[in-house]
């Protein structure tokens, strides 16, 4: 089979995540779509139905709501995901060529291109792509990058090293007692899950994500404007979605290029407006985080005009040292409080 760099980078190359028994994968992958399915039901049958009260309608929500956050956020629960051993690795590789030993020669779980499945392996593997077309140590190349965008807390999570404001990460025991993470050597899987980062320096990257994006809207307004730092086009096809993939933290979402997306929606008048924002969760151990980019919907005139200027729009960022905590809707809801007092 031919795996290719954008297979890879929306998670439709097969190669497996932290389970290693594809019928295990393929019972969750069931149960998580059935239980899609029936809030989808919930919702279309909300919409036709004539004479249906607008407080079934938010109870149905807030039921919804109150099974994710169960699921994800209750105190003491062990989340299933953090139950496979390979979280808890304390080998030392030296190269992400040398990682890849891990799974390098487990089947992958189908085809490429058929099927969605998140693999921070693939992210691993796309790791070593970049080191050997730039010739350089994966952790080196983002590094660099990393200064050019002054994010100048952003770090590999390296043990040994000093790390000044390090903090220290949560998880809860068995018996739901607040207990210190265990000790894990992320240098596996630096590309899918092994910096540390500060919600400030999280903000600067999604400032230049969002001013690359926006920048070639303004370009006939001001011909001083810098470039972004990476093209419109290439922000725009990162937040396209991608068919055949989903995502597991946004049931209005699909998943495109590293990032989860939802595209501008409205299915009746006087109905809920779904926005265009992208966002990604992170989840570790005694670790959870968001980064959520909503754009603003530009107004044509002020862009001409010149009056306003790229980054336009709401980011948040949050992170959490404690493990198993979904962040995405409070994310969405305190983006939308800012988006919503702007305009007002």
């Amino acid at each position: 089979v031919a795996i290719t760099t954008r297979l890879l980078v929306s998670h439709l190359s097969g190669i497996r995540h932290y389970e290693k028994d594809v019928t295990k994968v393929k019972e969750e992958k069931e149960k998580a779509n059935k239980a899609l399915k029936r809030c989808q039901d919930k919702e279309q049958k909300e919409t036709e139905g004539k004479g249906i009260e607008k407080t079934d309608s938010v109870k149905l929500r807030k039921e919804h709501e109150g099974e994710v956050k169960s699921q994800n956020s209750k105190p003491g629960r062990r989340d299933k995901e953090f139950e496979q051993e390979e979280y808890y690795l304390k080998e030392k590789f030296e190269s992400v060529i040398e990682s890849l030993k891990i799974f390098k020669n487990d089947p992958l779980f189908f085809k490429p291109g058929d099927q969605f499945l998140y693999s921070t392996y693939g992210f691993t593997l796309l790791s070593a792509v970049v080191e050997r077309v730039s010739g350089q140590k994966f952790a080196d190349y983002m590094l660099k990058m990393f200064r050019d965008l002054d994010m100048q807390s952003t770090v590999l999570d390296d043990n040994e090293a000093m790390i000044y404001n390090r903090a220290r990460c949560y998880v809860y025991n068995k018996k739901g007692r607040l207990v210190n993470a265990p000790y894990v050597d992320n240098s596996y899987k630096w590309a899918g899950g092994g910096f540390l980062s500060s919600v400030g320096d999280l903000l600067k990257f999604g400032n230049a994500l969002l001013y690359s994006y926006q920048a070639g809207q303004f370009k006939n307004a001001n011909s001083k404007l810098l470039p972004g730092y990476l093209k419109p086009d290439t922000v725009a096809m990162m937040w396209t979605p991608v068919p055949k993939t989903e995502v597991s933290w946004d049931r209005d979402g699909k998943y495109a290029m590293a990032w989860a997306v939802v595209e501008k929606k409205q299915q009746c008048g006087c109905c809920r407006q779904q926005r265009h924002y992208a966002s990604h969760t992170g989840g570790a151990v005694g670790a959870s985080s968001v980064l959520l980019i909503l754009p603003e919907e530009l107004d044509s005139e002020a862009v001409g005009t010149g009056l306003v200027a790229p980054p336009r729009g709401v980011i948040v960022s949050i992170i959490c040292n404690m493990q198993s905590v979904s962040l995405n809707s409070t994310a969405l809801k305190i983006a939308r409080e800012f988006d919503k007092e702007k305009w007002a």
